[in-house]
């Protein structure tokens, strides 16, 4: 069986979400899948991550833009191998293909009301995108994946689909995400301190990263020990623009706003935190709360979407639209050392029940089910 896999953008250096869900899924099909042959499709880019074997080839195709790579440049490589299937996993695919369709629609927020604009033209464009060519491609997928059985009920009912047309194959988390010792060495290339709370923030509305700035806001009143917030992923500017339209101008010195932090960084960053917000509006899954969880932090996250789906049932769930009751569970963790404890006990029990491993075998049986019924 020759298998096509798009994985457009791995090699980049400042990777997210959809990036590792296929780097790490093609890892692990690395590792169990001797015998079909896999034709890995990438656009070129400094960070040479994922190496070839002798049945996984990497196939370098240059285009200036990614509407054109997905539409013109990836068409044009699949005629040449010829293979028995092609895996899109980034949400889009090619409207013209000749090969059996497997789609990844991590989501379908891209169709939604937002809870706010976005200021973000790269994000804003890939919004545009995604609304022209996912209701086109739909009907030509032989199957589509998603990442948790709410966003595939939610996709199901909204784009009312076949019940058989769809499924939910869980996300892992890295391995290098576990309880580690001596993180200052990395931590305090970014904060002077150990025992900071943690954000991910992004310009996207629906990462809540006003609310969850006035939350902090309400712990600073309240707490004894006013830890200071790491924010991840967001540039000053914007954060200090923010802050100056919403009065809250005040609790800038408690903020460190590093950008971008590189996933290698990542687990110590976790590690030296007190405790992580995650506090989405909408998430499809949320590997950052397992890979949190995964290294022994309480997580506070949303009780929307797909969080409570995969935090479980003990997780610290929360209205992310209620500043007071953010704050009020971190307030609670912090006053609280045996509901601390077991907090962090609970995520890593929990992180156990997902991994990239679990994910790749979920897989192939996708693609060999798929090939047998051509």
């Amino acid at each position: 069986m020759k298998i096509a896999i798009e994985a457009q953008r791995i090699f980049r250096p400042n990777k997210h979400g959809m990036d590792f869900v296929v780097l790490e899924t093609v890892r692990e099909l690395q590792k169990i899948d001797k015998e079909n042959e896999y034709f890995i499709f990438v656009s070129p880019g400094t960070d040479h991550c994922l190496g070839e074997t002798d049945n996984v080839h990497i196939i370098e195709v240059k285009c200036p833009t990614y509407p054109l790579w997905e539409q013109w440049a990836l068409p044009r490589a699949i005629n040449k191998c010829k293979p028995d299937l092609l895996h899109c996993t980034s949400n889009t695919a090619p409207l013209r293909i000749q090969v059996p369709l497997i789609l990844t629609l991590h989501d379908i927020i891209f169709l939604e009301n937002r809870q706010g604009s976005s200021k973000s033209l790269y994000q804003n464009m890939g919004r545009c995108y995604r609304r022209l060519v996912v209701p086109r491609i739909l009907p030509k997928c032989r199957k589509i994946i998603t990442v948790s059985h709410f966003e595939c009920n939610r996709i199901r009912e909204t784009l009312h689909l076949p019940e058989n047309k769809i499924m939910a194959i869980y996300n892992g988390f890295s391995n290098h995400f576990q309880p580690l010792d001596n993180t200052e060495t990395v931590t305090q290339k970014y904060i002077p301190v150990i025992g900071y709370l943690f954000f991910l923030g992004n310009t996207d509305p629906k990462k809540n990263t006003l609310r969850t700035l006035k939350a902090y806001y309400s712990y600073l009143q309240q707490s004894k020990e006013k830890r200071p917030l790491l924010i991840a992923d967001l540039k000053p500017e914007f954060v200090d623009e923010m802050l100056k339209e919403t009065g809250l101008e005040n609790i800038r010195p408690y903020l460190y706003l590093p950008g971008y932090i590189p996933n290698t960084d990542l687990p110590f960053i976790y590690n030296g935190a007190f405790a992580f917000l995650y506090t989405s509006l909408r998430e499809s899954f949320g590997i950052p709360l397992l890979e949190a969880m995964a290294c022994g932090i309480p997580v506070i996250t949303s009780d929307t979407s797909s969080m409570p789906e995969i935090g479980g049932e003990g997780a610290i769930l929360t209205d992310p639209t209620d500043e007071r009751s953010i704050a009020a569970q971190l307030l609670l963790l912090e006053q609280d050392k045996e509901y601390y404890q077991k907090q962090s006990a609970y995520g890593l029990g929990r992180a156990k029940c997902f991994s990239w491993e679990q994910t790749a075998r979920e897989l192939l049986k996708l693609y060999q089910s798929t090939v047998k019924s051509k």
